[in-house]
């Protein structure tokens, strides 16, 4: 299975009006560090774009029913699929693990989903959303692992070349891949590096490349509750393999003190999976290290969080 620059590019032109186009910031005074502020799209993370590729392409093709769809998360992708569904008038059952963040829930509930937790992560409430749609009848979306799901993803990439066209290289943050798969086929074609970036307990794309194939992976970090996949996409890995792309692992302790960083210097509220991609570009010993004179944009991808502890 391969994502082409055509999936992005008519799924660029489905939702076009109906989601929030990227804002970009300069983070650094000569211009080489730049922020994608996409935790400000509709339900606070780049999850809606997917959803909404997904569900339009559903009602184009005559496959979504009244039923309704179902969808398995550790937040951000059931709230982009009730968000979504909401729009084109169909139900939305979510099913979560119960680690899955409060505020996610709250938000869930009030986009008018049928919420249910079950198990501790997010492979337990895969299996569930799986049994309710055999049961129902129900359209079976997934978080990650869809190309329409990774194609929605890309239109960000687009987006973000738009603003910056001399951009080198785009850094963005991976659990299963529908971001990075998306992101990555979209970068090629304008021949941007993409630098994949994952916890260093949740390397689950990383594993997949160094073993030549998708492999399950320890799940444990402070980002795990959306960075927490058990194993990458096959999209994700093909993605890869074909284009130009780092994979670099961060540590937990860089995670966090990123996301207080943002906090602190620049009043920006993020989710730690938004921080991981960023804490790859920090430190004296960076996990990526850009050339000089290179632009690197780093994907500020969701902001679904309690900020409370950010002024500790």
């Amino acid at each position: 299975m391969e994502l082409t620059y055509s999936d992005v590019k008519a799924a660029a032109e489905r939702v076009a009006g109906l989601v929030r186009p990227v804002a970009v910031a300069q983070a650094d005074h000569a211009g080489q560090l730049w922020f994608a502020l996409e935790f400000l799209q509709h339900t606070g993370s780049f999850k809606a774009r997917g959803a909404l590729n997904f569900l339009r392409t559903h009602r184009e093709n005559g496959t979504l029913t009244p039923v309704g769809v179902t969808i398995a998360s550790g937040g951000n992708a059931g709230l982009a699929c009730a968000w979504a569904a909401r729009s084109q008038g169909v139900p939305a059952t979510v099913f979560l693990p119960t680690t899955a963040p409060r505020v996610k829930v709250d938000r869930l509930a009030a986009y008018g989903a049928d919420v249910r937790l079950v198990g501790a992560q997010y492979a337990d409430a895969l299996a569930a959303s799986r049994d309710f749609a055999d049961a129902t009848g129900a359209l079976l979306s997934h978080a990650y692992d869809n190309s329409l799901i990774a194609a929605g993803a890309g239109t960000l990439m687009t987006e973000i070349h738009q603003r910056i066209p001399d951009l080198d290289a785009v850094v963005v943050a991976v659990g299963g891949g529908g971001l990075f798969a998306g992101v990555a086929t979209a970068a090629a074609r304008y021949g941007i590096r993409t630098v994949a970036v994952e916890p260093a307990r949740c390397r689950a794309l990383h594993a997949a490349i160094a073993a030549g194939a998708v492999v399950d992976v320890e799940v444990d970090s402070v980002a795990a509750d959306s960075l927490g996949a058990r194993r990458a996409s096959d999209l994700a890995l093909t993605a890869a393999r074909r284009h130009e792309v780092d994979s670099v692992l961060v540590e937990d302790a860089a995670i966090v003190a990123a996301r207080r960083g943002l906090w602190a210097e620049h009043r920006l509220a993020v989710e730690h999976a938004a921080a991981t991609a960023l804490a790859a570009v920090l430190g004296d010993e960076p996990a990526f290290r850009s050339a000089p004179g290179e632009r690197v944009c780093v994907v500020l991808c969701g902001a679904n969080t309690d900020p409370s502890d950010l002024a500790r």
